[in-house]
């Protein structure tokens, strides 16, 4: 099972191939070539926690072969940033966990606990915000009051509610000034929320790759219920690092880094132009690597916790800096 110091050794390598990028495979050697054929990156299969590739592309035997050998997840996105499939290849045969993911008695409390996290997360992401401080104690006050409604709550509709309404206040207040009207996934009517949309997928992937490390089953959650095709653990595991994501989008907002002729309107739906992606997927991602040993240490504790079967306050909590 992979370790902390192997895990921090590793890295993601995202290959776009619209920008001609290419790579192959030489020995045990992933190479990255430019369209003009000059190597760009080159890394030995040891190294390599995920490679995500953007854009048409061919795999091919060798490829996957050396991702069995070297225990590297692989994942396929179209130009749009849709997952188009994945080859997690790590510890799928982690039959003990799996039997406990559905028989577990104390989905419920994990499932509080979730969104207990994202809430305090969400309150850190305003703090940070440089917000007007009568704002911001009003809005914390009324966070405080959902957050502390959660332990009495015994349903999944009521919890479900803390959450949404929460949210919808913590959203308000984060994008105050930037012309916000409202978190709709998928809609993309407006950049914000493109970006959004961009940048939770990111996030889903590699929270996916660590789950896939472990062996969990992603399409069995305990806050998201089992569902048709959801990856319903990768759901509930996101929440509560999606201010990551948000505090990002506010930052490049606040910095000018935003130019509105990189997306084009569709269909009343806001969309990222393909070629200037990469920029945007860059700025996201950094943010998510900034907390790359945080998202292994809480799936590691997450696993170790739930396969002990401890009292949920010995479950791991994130705290977004």
């Amino acid at each position: 099972m992979l370790s902390r110091n192997d895990y921090m050794f590793k890295k993601i390598i995202i290959v776009f191939t619209n920008k001609g990028e290419k790579f192959r495979i030489q020995n045990d050697n992933l190479i990255v070539e430019d369209n003009n054929g000059e190597i760009i990156l080159q890394s030995t299969g040891y190294r390599i926690f995920s490679l995500w590739i953007v854009g048409n592309y061919n795999i091919t035997t060798p490829l996957i072969n050396r991702a069995k050998k070297f225990g590297y997840s692989i994942f396929l996105f179209s130009h749009s940033f849709r997952i188009i499939e994945s080859f997690c290849i790590p510890l799928e045969g982690n039959t003990l966990l799996r039997q406990r993911q559905f028989y577990n008695e104390n989905n419920f409390d994990i499932a509080k606990h979730f969104v207990k996290n994202k809430i305090e997360n969400q309150k850190y992401a305003l703090k940070k915000s440089d917000l007007d401080n009568l704002i911001l104690n009003n809005v914390n006050l009324k966070l405080d009051e959902y957050y502390n409604k959660i332990d009495s709550i015994e349903d999944d509709k009521s919890l479900l509610g803390i959450e949404g309404a929460a949210s919808r206040l913590y959203f308000s207040t984060l994008f105050i000034g930037k012309d916000w009207k409202g978190r709709k996934p998928r809609v993309k009517h407006d950049i914000n929320n493109c970006l959004m949309d961009l940048g939770y997928t990111l996030l889903f992937t590699y929270i996916e790759a660590l789950l896939k490390c472990f062996g969990f089953d992603s399409y069995i959650g305990v806050y998201h219920k089992i569902f048709y095709k959801r990856k319903s653990l990768v759901c509930d595991m996101i929440e509560p690092f999606r201010p990551i994501i948000d505090y990002q989008i506010v930052k490049m907002n606040n910095l000018n880094m935003i130019d509105n002729n990189d997306f084009t309107i569709r269909n009343f739906q806001v969309t990222l132009n393909y070629k200037d992606s990469k920029k945007y997927v860059g700025c996201l991602m950094k943010a998510i690597l900034d907390n790359r040993e945080d998202l292994f240490m809480y799936v590691q504790n997450y696993y170790r916790a739930f396969m002990k079967n401890k009292n949920i306050v010995d479950f791991p909590v994130y705290k977004f800096r």
